[in-house]
């Protein structure tokens, strides 16, 4: 009987994405192009439309198209997209700074996200923090408030402004402006627009074309992003067990939601794969699933209510159990703990072993 093939190192498995990095410039122009005309055409029709339902179906086709916007930039920061290309990056600076994601204070976060998904130990710098079970018990008032309101749900609707109004532009720009100078512009930039647009153009096209759709958008990319990294199956690794295709495959998920959010969401939900290997570019990471079988059994997770709903109540990471609970059943397995020291103790004092 022959033994069963072990399955490949980080390294091997990485080594197996590379084919895929390879940039196509025409198919990824063609996308940039293609990504920009739906945006001008979405944001003409909030703008234009003589009916004001449609000008609503606008804005909400703008949100969807500026998170497809959003992922192009995503993955041209990570060196997958027109990397050669100079006026690819000039036109991708202009647009973090347009869309509240400085190229400066993207990159720092990012990149630490990247190097230290599904670390216990790591800063949670540029991600949502993750804490075990007994960092919360241990943790005073106050820290488990602040821990309590970054992971609500309320703070992820509210991603236009918790997300990259202020942790992009505001907090960084404050804590040190010469090396986040972007962001205080980005900032500057996002009040004057506002300002002419409410002042020449009236408060329709605003909250049509600028502020509905940025608030929509930014809530939805503010959930993807928090979603693929919070779900029933996610491990969390120790230091001595971590490895870079670990945290890979079982801390990100993959997100079936269909062809037609794939495309607005620009492939983001295989995110298993692009955390394998980012400099993927984003159109062909279903290839890269498609060829290499340790891809294609991914912890699956879908926008459905009911799944948003279950991501939402996951809240701790707890060892023992090796999957993620909420505060609810964490305070109450520490209950359990407690109420049963002193049945074990009355055991012990009976002569019994201690199990």
């Amino acid at each position: 009987m022959e033994r069963a093939a072990p399955p490949p190192s980080s390294k091997e498995l990485i080594a197996r994405t590379r084919p895929f990095a390879l940039q196509d410039v025409a198919r990824s122009s063609w996308n940039l192009a293609a990504t920009y005309a739906a945006l001008a055409a979405a944001v003409t029709l909030a703008v234009a439309a003589p009916w004001w339902p449609l000008r609503v179906v606008g804005g909400v086709l703008e949100a969807l198209v500026l998170i497809r916007a959003f992922i192009l930039f995503h993955d041209a920061m990570h060196g997958a997209l027109l990397p050669s290309s100079r006026w690819a990056k000039v036109l991708f600076h202009v647009q973090g700074i347009l869309t509240l994601t400085p190229a400066r204070i993207w990159n720092d976060t990012h990149n630490h996200h990247h190097a230290n998904t599904a670390r216990i130990a790591a800063d949670s710098a540029g991600t949502f923090a993750t804490w075990t079970t007994e960092q919360w018990r241990n943790a005073s008032g106050w820290q488990r408030l602040g821990y309590a309101v970054e992971r609500h749900p309320v703070t992820i609707l509210l991603g236009y402004v918790t997300a990259f109004l202020i942790s992009l532009c505001l907090v960084p720009f404050v804590k040190d402006p010469k090396r986040y100078w972007t962001s205080g512009l980005a900032l500057g930039v996002h009040v004057a627009l506002s300002v002419a647009l409410w002042v020449f153009f009236g408060p329709a096209v605003y909250l049509f074309a600028f502020v509905g759709p940025l608030f929509l958008a930014y809530a939805l990319g503010t959930y993807l992003f928090y979603s693929q990294h919070n779900f029933d199956e996610v491990r969390i690794l120790p230091e001595h067990q971590w490895t870079h295709a670990d945290s890979a495959l079982e801390a990100s998920s993959y997100l079936r939601c269909g062809k037609v959010m794939a495309w607005f969401t620009g492939n983001i939900g295989y995110h298993h794969v692009h955390h394998l290997n980012p400099r993927i570019p984003f159109y062909r990471l279903p290839e890269a699933m498609a060829a290499i079988p340790e891809l294609q059994h991914p912890h699956v997770t879908t926008l459905s209510p009911r799944d948003i709903a279950h991501c939402l109540r996951l809240n701790l990471w707890e060892p023992a159990l090796g999957q993620m609970v909420s505060y609810r059943d964490a305070s109450a397995r520490a209950w359990e703990a407690r109420a049963d020291v002193p049945a074990r103790s009355a055991v012990s004092s009976e002569g019994h072993a201690v199990s």
